[in-house]
């Protein structure tokens, strides 16, 4: 009957030091695992400060590849012209009713002078006719509705020197394009396609193709570099969200754009986390409040 009781007792106390050890095992593999959580946090956060760093440095010094170790992180920068030599520009920014993207047709140097040389070429075309489309614009996410009140229109302005070279020639072009036909009476816009359009494999609702004839633009202003300046498209009526835009000229193998800004990644890298930023940093422009303003490089009369 001894034997029996001290089996029992020694089960118990096995038992007891089972329960005892998964105990201290479970707390030793959560302390462990919530050591290591914490750690990858820390490197986390110090991977996207580094990350930030590399912006704001890639900022300041321009062009080119930087690395740099920072303690216990490290980052790789770089700086790159944004769709240079292409035939399509994606905006990278979602637009909201009354914001507006630029398309520059003339190249900048390395301070943002505007420039048109070897090195430097600027968007222009020996169109045989002022009919010829030149630039087509996309926008709309797919699917959107076009016969609702949140439909997006949009306005292109181009501006251009009739006489290139000659900055007292400049002058203003507009138009503007609404899917919305019943609208069209009202605001005055002229008819948009509600066509699927793809550009670099990035789908939109509506597009148009612009001619020269559509703004009046003279053929010497096309025909040579520097007399196209640049394109401001403004988006309208998409009160409830905001939407995508992209710009092609595939008309013509000739056909390209110049920068149309810098494109800054950064990668920070802290023990095993990693964190990669991207910015796009657009050429210096005139704010678009000043395009419905007079004025003149030489002065006004009354």
């Amino acid at each position: 009957m001894k034997k029996f009781e001290q089996g029992q007792a020694l089960v118990l106390v096995l038992l007891s030091l089972a329960v005892v050890l998964t105990l201290v095992l479970f707390i030793l593999s959560r302390s462990i695992t919530d050591v290591a959580i914490s750690s990858r946090q820390e490197e986390s956060v110090r991977a996207f400060s580094a990350a930030e760093a590399g912006i704001e440095k890639s900022l300041v010094i321009g062009a080119g590849t930087s690395l740099t170790t920072i303690g216990d992180a490290k980052y790789s920068s770089e700086v790159s012209d944004y769709s240079e030599g292409s035939q399509d520009f994606i905006y990278p920014i979602n637009m909201a009713s009354g914001d507006y993207a630029t398309t520059w047709f003339m190249a900048h140097d390395s301070s943002g002078n505007l420039v048109c040389d070897i090195s430097s070429p600027c968007f222009s075309s020996d169109a045989p006719t002022d009919n010829r489309p030149f630039i087509k614009i996309c926008w709309g996410k797919p699917g959107t509705d076009n016969d609702v009140a949140t439909t997006p229109a949009i306005e292109a302005s181009i501006f251009y020197e009739s006489t290139p070279g000659d900055p007292t020639t400049l002058k203003i072009s507009r138009d503007a394009y609404d899917p919305f036909t019943v609208r069209n009476a009202e605001n005055g816009f002229s008819e948009a396609n509600n066509e699927v359009c793809t550009i670099s494999g990035v789908s939109y609702a509506f597009q148009k193709t612009l001619t020269y004839a559509n703004f009046g633009i003279p053929e010497t202003s096309y025909n040579e570099q520097g007399g196209l300046q640049f394109m401001q498209t403004r988006m309208f009526y998409n009160s409830d969200q905001s939407h995508p835009i992209g710009i092609t000229v595939d008309f013509d193998d000739n056909l390209t754009l110049p920068s149309q800004g810098q494109s800054i990644v950064s990668t920070g890298t802290s023990g095993q986390s990693n964190r990669r930023l991207e910015v796009f940093q657009g050429w210096p422009e005139v704010p678009s409040v000043f395009n419905y303003a007079v004025y003149s490089s030489q002065g006004l009369t009354k």
